[in-house]
């Protein structure tokens, strides 16, 4: 289960991430995600570091807490435990 979802974010990140693809860093943009990481890559180290229930929750956490309205920053997974 663990390299099915592992598998499925570098699916994500190389071919329809607009800060991680193929596409994006051809076009030279500025990163769309306001967050550091970005969701896909904190959720893909979450999954690693955590294991993949508690990792994949933390994930869909981080994407719910990506709105308009919240302040964005650096977040790493460790933060969460301290």
């Amino acid at each position: 289960m663990k390299t099915l979802l592992l598998s499925i974010i570098w699916l994500y990140q190389k071919y329809l991430s607009p800060d991680h693809s193929f596409w994006a860093k051809k076009r030279n943009n500025p990163p769309y995600c306001k967050h550091f990481p970005t969701c896909s890559e904190y959720t893909r180290q979450a999954i690693e570091k955590k294991w993949v229930l508690r990792g994949s929750y933390m994930g869909i956490g981080r994407v719910l807490r990506c709105m308009p309205w919240s302040k964005g920053g650096y977040d790493p997974v460790d933060s969460i435990d301290k």
